[in-house]
């Protein structure tokens, strides 16, 4: 059940008016559309959560102020009750020795899109939320028209991406330059019709991609002689208000789904995930499967 606190539209007009901080690899774990990771202040490895790119999409932080164990997702409003469901038993699995503390959400992104596709997921996440039988306080509220600006007419969200910070709990409009590893994988993932993926083991401090298995993406030679117009168009939510790489970003991942039209074959032929840790650099280095 979600419990609403006045000072939300507070929280959204203060976060609204910072500019986007830049945030480097070293220490940080980036999250993709759809996929989600957990992990809590003891964490060695990975200090910060960070997603961007939302356009209509959301991106939810969930934290027990108990146990520090924190969640972020970027919710696209596939399945977005099963996404909230998913989200609230993984923080609670790293919550559960913990007497005191309560549930808190963030929820940023979308703005006043032609499709209304931003205000159905906000809608869907508050419901989602409240269906829950735990308490969740919701305490930053900074989607759809609270994150909408307009500009000859067309409107833009504010904020695209946010990054927490495990060990405060701060949360800062951000951008990454760096969003790997595997970025073109685990976007061809998405692309394909992936459901809602945990890509993080903070016990162990890894990060775990696949094995992810699609079928040959339909028309894929089709889609790689088209304008960027076309792509942006057809391929996108909201055409208008896409960040400059969204069709490089697209171009690239389309690429990478022709070249690999059956990951069985040439990506996971073992059938195990790619595993990553952080290095003394604090940047991601993939660790072989044998020594594990």
């Amino acid at each position: 059940m979600i419990k609403h606190l006045r000072s939300t539209l507070e929280k959204a007009k203060l976060l609204r008016s910072q500019p986007a901080q830049i945030v480097e690899p070293r220490g940080l774990l980036y999250i993709q559309q759809r996929e989600f990771a957990v992990t809590t202040p003891k964490d060695g490895s990975v200090s910060i959560l960070g997603s961007d790119d939302a356009t209509t999409c959301h991106l939810v932080v969930l934290r027990h102020t108990g146990s520090g164990a924190t969640c972020l997702t970027h919710c696209d409003g596939s399945d977005t009750e099963a996404e909230v469901s998913l989200i609230m038993s993984s923080v609670k699995s790293f919550s559960n020795t913990t007497e005191y503390g309560r549930l808190e959400v963030h929820l940023v992104g979308g703005f006043n899109d032609d499709r209304q596709l931003s205000q159905k997921l906000t809608n869907q996440l508050l419901r989602a939320f409240d269906l829950q039988p735990d308490d969740v306080h919701l305490v930053t509220f900074c989607v759809t028209e609270l994150n909408d600006r307009e500009e000859k007419d067309v409107h833009f969200p504010i904020i695209y991406g946010i990054a927490v910070n495990v060990k405060t709990a701060e949360i800062f409009p951000a951008t990454f330059p760096e969003k790997g590893p595997d970025e073109d994988l685990r976007s061809a993932h998405i692309l394909t019709g992936a459901a809602l993926t945990n890509i993080y083991d903070a016990k162990m401090e890894q990060l775990h991609i696949g094995p992810y298995f699609w079928r040959p993406f339909p028309h894929v030679d089709f889609w790689l002689e088209q304008d960027d117009k076309q792509i942006l168009q057809n391929l996108s939510t909201s055409p208008l208000a896409e960040p400059p790489h969204f069709v490089s970003h697209i171009r690239s991942t389309l690429t990478f789904l022709k070249e690999h039209p059956f990951p069985s074959h040439s990506l996971f032929p073992d059938r195990k995930p790619r595993i990553y840790k952080k290095n003394e650099e604090g940047l991601w280095e993939q660790v072989c499967n044998d020594k594990i």
